[in-house]
C-alpha cells in the first residue's frame, strides 16, 4: 500500500496499542467508539486505532491523542451481555493524523498512510541478528515467552515488522511502545529495540537476584521454623518442655515487647542468637540470658503522663508539709513551664538542710504532686564507681549500676528519682562515685548515660532528679555546679508546734493504736516538749518524744489505770522524765571574758560560748575545744589586732609579755570549725583584758581581719533561729549580710534586734557593758 490520504472512522484506545500485522481482541464500550465501529462495518471494515495519552480521559480531544496510530481491519464483532462489543482487529499499516473531525455520533480522522519497505539492507540484517540474539537471551531469563513464540519471531525477515513484534512481546509502558510506533526509520527502530532489550534484560536480571534473595530468606525462615518445631516436639517427648528453645522464644517476645530503640533491639537479638547457639551448660549462657533480661526489663519508652494541675499539686504539697515555701514555689514553677512547653528537661534539685527537716519526704510529695513514680537511692557510704555505672559483663556476678536498677524499679522513663545523702559519698581505689554522678546529673549529658553493664546509651533526660544533703561543702564543686540548690533551714517553735499538731501527733496516735478520744495532748504540753526535751533544727527527735508519750499513754490505758489520757504541761515530766534542756541558753548575768557566738552546723544553727582566761606568763596563746584550723587562725588574727590597737582599747601594751592567754570553746569533745567566730573571739579577749563584761543578751557572728573589718558569713537564718531558741535578743552581724534578713521567718525576726556592723569598734560599742 503506497502513501496516500484517506478519511476513516477513529477508535481511541485506552492503555493499549496495536502494531501493524498484529491480530488482537478489543472490548469497546464507549458510545462514540461503538458508532465508529458500526460505521467501519458499513463502509470497508477499515478503522484507525489511535492511543490516548491518559487512560482516565473519557472524551478525548486532539491534544489527548498521539499523532501516529495504526490502520486496522475489523475482522469480527460480537456483542457481549453487559453491552460492550468484543471486536477482532488486524493491524495493517502505520498512519499519521492530519486532522480529526469530532462528529456527534463518532469521530473520523484524515490520515496519511505510511508505506514501509519489506527488504532489509545489509546493516539492517546485522541489526536484526543482534535484536534476535538479545531477544533470545531475554526469553531465557524471562521464562514467560515460549520457544515456539521465539521461533515464530526468528522467521520474520521484514526489519520493521521484527521490531514491532518484539516490542509487542515485551512488558513496556505505552509511552515506550508509542515511541517504537512513531520511529519510522527502520534502522533507527531496530537500534531503539536493542537499547530497550538491553535495559529490560538488566531489569530482569535484578528482579531475578532480588527474587532469589527473598526466596532464600523465606526458605531459611521456614527451615528455622520447621527445625524449632521439631526441637519442641523432641523436648516434649523427652519431658523437657521448658527447654532452652522455649526460653529463647520467651526472651524474643520480651525484646519485641520492650519497644527498645532500633540499635538496642538489634544488639539484643544478636545476643539472643549467640544464646541459642550456645550449649545450655556453658558458663557464658547464663551471663547472656541475664543481660538480655535486663535489656528487656528496663523502661525504654513507657512514660507516665504528668498531671499538670498547679492547684492540685499545691494542695498536695501543703497537705504533706508545713512551711518550706521556697521548695514548693520551685516545684510549681517547674509544673507551670512544663504545662507551657511540654518538653522541659527534668530539673536537678538539691535540698540541703539539717537532719529531720523533711527533705526525703518532700521528694516523695513532689512525685505524688506530679503523679509520677518515685524511686529512692541512698548514697550514704557509697565509695565504688560501679555502684553508679555498673560492672562490666566480663566480671562474675556483674550487674547494672543502681541508677539503671532504679529505672527498672520505676518502670517508666520519667520518675522522680531521689539521690539521698549525696554529701555522704566517699572515694578510694575503686573509683570516685561523685565523678560518675556528673554524667547522671548533667542535663546536657544524661540523655546518653552509659552504664558499663548495659553498654548501650540510656536516656535519663526525662527523669526529675532530686538530691538531699546536710552539708553542701562536702559535695565536690563540679557536681554541686550541676544542681539547683534549695536551702531548707530549721523550723521555728511556732512551725514545730503546727507540724506536731497537724502531722506528727496524729501519725503517732494512729501507729500506737490510740484514738483522739482516748488521748489528747494540749498545746502547752507540745510546746514544753519542743523547748525542754528537744534541741534540733528538724522535727525527728520531736517525733520520737511524741512516740514515747503515746507508748506511755497506751500502757496506762491497757493496764486500766485510765480510760483517757490528757497530756498537759503539769504531767509531762511524769511521762518523759526530768527536763533534758534548759530553755534559752543565754547567760544569766553579764560575764567578763565570755562572749556568745552563733555557729552553723550540719544540724542547723547553734550557739557557742567562747571563754578567755588570763594567767601570769610570757604571752603564750593557748586554744582548746577541738578547734579547726580556720577557728585557730581567727583567734590568732583577733590576738594580733588587739596588740596593734592596745592603747586605743585601754589595754596595757605589754599585756602579751606579762600574761598567758587561754581561749576555750565548750564543749571540748565536739570538733568545731568555720569562718565566723572572729568577732566573738576578739570581743571575749578584749573583755578579759579590759575586765569589762559582755552583755548576756547579745549573740554575734562575723569574721575579722587584721585591720578590724568585719567580713560577711553564711547561714544567718539558721544562726538567728538558734539565737532565738537560746533566748538571746540582740544579734550583731556583718553589714553585708543585711540582704539575708528577708529569709528569716517573721516569728523569729520580730523577737530579735539585728545590729549590722562593718568594724570591730562597732561590735564593742554594742557588746560590752557601758562601752561608748
Amino acid at each position: 500500500m503506497s502513501n496516500e490520504m484517506k478519511t476513516i472512522p477513529l477508535l481511541p484506545l485506552r492503555g493499549l496499542l496495536v502494531y501493524p500485522t498484529m491480530v488482537l481482541h478489543l472490548d469497546v464500550g464507549r458510545k462514540k467508539s461503538v458508532s465508529a465501529l458500526e460505521q467501519a462495518m458499513v463502509e470497508d471494515n477499515f478503522i484507525f486505532l489511535l492511543t490516548q495519552k491518559e487512560v482516565a480521559t473519557e472524551e478525548p480531544n486532539d491534544k489527548d491523542l498521539y499523532t501516529v496510530g495504526t490502520v486496522a481491519k475489523v475482522k469480527q464483532m460480537l456483542k457481549l451481555p453487559n453491552g460492550t462489543i468484543r471486536v477482532l482487529v488486524e493491524g495493517i499499516e502505520r498512519g499519521r493524523v492530519k486532522s480529526i473531525n469530532h462528529g456527534e455520533d463518532f469521530a473520523s480522522a484524515e490520515i496519511e498512510t505510511i508505506d514501509e519497505r519489506q527488504e532489509a539492507t545489509v546493516e539492517e540484517q546485522a541489526l536484526m541478528r543482534n535484536v534476535l540474539e538479545q531477544f533470545e537471551q531475554y526469553t531465557q531469563i524471562s521464562k514467560k515467552i515460549s520457544q515456539e513464540t521465539f521461533a515464530s519471531v526468528a522467521d520474520i525477515v521484514e526489519p520493521g515488522r521484527l521490531a514491532d513484534i518484539v516490542s509487542s512481546h515485551l512488558p513496556l509502558k505505552i509511552v515506550q511502545k508509542q515511541e517504537v510506533l512513531e520511529t519510522l526509520s527502520l534502522d533507527e527502530r531496530l537500534k531503539l529495540m536493542l537499547r530497550i532489550l538491553s535495559n529490560e534484560r538488566e531489569v530482569l536480571g535484578l528482579e531475578k537476584k532480588i527474587g532469589q534473595r527473598v526466596k532464600k530468606s523465606m526458605e531459611r525462615t521456614q527451615k528455622e521454623y520447621y527445625l524449632r518445631e521439631q526441637m519442641k516436639a523432641i523436648q516434649k517427648e523427652l519431658g523437657d518442655g521448658a527447654g532452652k528453645e522455649s526460653e529463647a522464644e520467651e526472651l524474643r517476645e520480651k525484646i519485641y515487647d520492650a519497644e527498645m530503640p532500633e540499635a538496642v533491639e538489634e544488639k539484643a537479638l544478636k545476643e539472643l542468637q549467640r544464646y541459642e547457639k550456645m550449649p545450655a551448660n556453658a558458663a557464658e549462657s547464663s551471663v547472656i540470658r541475664n543481660y538480655i533480661e535486663w535489656l528487656a526489663q528496663i523502661p525504654w519508652s513507657e512514660e507516665t503522663e504528668d498531671l499538670l494541675d498547679i492547684h492540685r499539686s499545691e494542695d498536695i504539697l501543703n497537705e504533706d508539709h508545713y512551711g518550706l515555701e521556697k521548695v514548693k514555689e520551685r516545684v510549681l514553677e517547674y509544673l507551670a513551664v512544663q504545662q507551657l512547653t511540654r518538653e522541659l528537661k527534668g530539673p536537678i534539685l538539691c535540698l540541703s538542710g539539717p537532719p529531720g527537716v523533711g527533705k526525703t519526704s518532700l521528694a516523695r510529695s513532689i512525685a505524688r504532686s506530679l503523679d509520677r513514680k518515685f524511686v529512692r537511692m541512698s548514697l550514704g557510704g557509697v565509695r565504688d564507681e560501679a555502684e553508679i555505672r555498673g560492672h562490666r559483663r566480663t566480671y562474675v556476678g556483674a550487674m547494672p549500676g543502681r541508677i539503671i536498677q532504679g529505672m527498672k524499679k520505676a518502670g517508666t522513663v520519667n520518675p522522680v528519682f531521689l539521690l539521698d545523702e549525696i554529701d555522704k559519698m566517699a572515694n578510694d581505689f575503686r573509683g570516685d562515685p561523685s565523678s560518675a554522678l556528673l554524667e547522671v546529673l548533667d542535663p546536657e549529658q544524661n540523655n546518653t548515660f552509659s552504664d558499663h553493664f548495659i553498654e548501650e546509651p540510656y536516656d535519663l533526660s526525662k527523669v526529675m532528679f532530686v538530691t538531699t544533703a546536710n552539708n553542701i561543702g562536702a559535695i565536690p564543686a563540679p557536681l554541686r555546679d550541676r544542681m539547683e540548690i534549695i536551702h531548707i533551714a530549721g523550723y521555728t517553735e511556732v512551725e514545730k508546734l503546727e507540724i506536731a499538731k497537724a502531722y506528727l501527733l496524729p501519725k503517732q496516735i494512729r501507729e500506737h493504736g490510740l484514738s483522739k478520744g482516748s488521748m489528747q495532748v494540749r498545746d502547752e504540753a507540745l510546746l514544753s516538749i519542743i523547748r525542754y526535751y528537744t534541741r534540733e533544727a528538724g522535727v525527728r527527735n520531736l517525733e520520737r518524744q511524741l512516740a514515747t508519750v503515746c507508748r506511755k499513754a497506751a500502757k496506762q490505758i491497757v493496764s486500766k489505770e485510765k480510760k483517757r489520757v490528757v497530756v498537759t504541761e503539769k504531767n509531762i515530766e511524769d511521762l518523759l522524765g526530768k527536763k533534758t534542756f534548759r530553755y534559752g541558753k543565754a547567760e544569766l548575768e553579764n560575764q567578763v571574758g565570755a562572749a556568745t557566738g552563733l555557729a552553723y552546723t550540719t544540724a542547723g544553727g547553734d550557739t557557742l560560748t567562747i571563754e578567755v582566761a588570763l594567767t601570769p606568763g610570757s604571752g603564750k596563746l593557748t586554744l582548746t575545744g577541738k578547734l579547726g584550723d580556720v577557728m585557730k587562725e581567727s583567734a590568732q588574727a583577733a590576738f594580733s589586732y588587739i596588740r596593734t590597737r592596745a592603747e586605743e582599747l585601754n589595754i596595757d601594751p605589754e599585756f602579751n609579755k606579762k600574761n598567758d592567754v587561754h581561749v576555750h570553746v565548750p564543749e571540748g569533745a565536739v570538733p568545731k570549725d568555720g569562718p565566723s567566730a572572729g568577732i566573738t573571739m576578739a570581743t571575749a579577749l578584749i573583755s578579759a583584758l579590759t575586765e569589762v563584761p559582755v552583755k548576756k543578751e547579745v549573740g554575734m557572728t562575723g569574721e575579722i581581719t587584721l585591720r578590724g573589718r568585719v567580713l560577711p558569713i553564711g547561714g544567718l537564718k539558721e544562726k538567728s533561729m538558734s539565737a532565738h531558741r537560746a533566748g538571746l535578743t540582740h544579734i550583731i552581724m556583718p553589714k553585708e549580710n543585711e540582704k539575708d534578713l528577708d529569709d528569716i521567718p517573721e516569728s523569729v525576726r520580730k523577737d530579735l534586734t539585728f545590729i549590722p556592723v562593718s568594724h570591730l569598734d562597732e561590735v564593742l560599742k554594742h557588746a560590752l557593758v557601758g562601752k561608748k
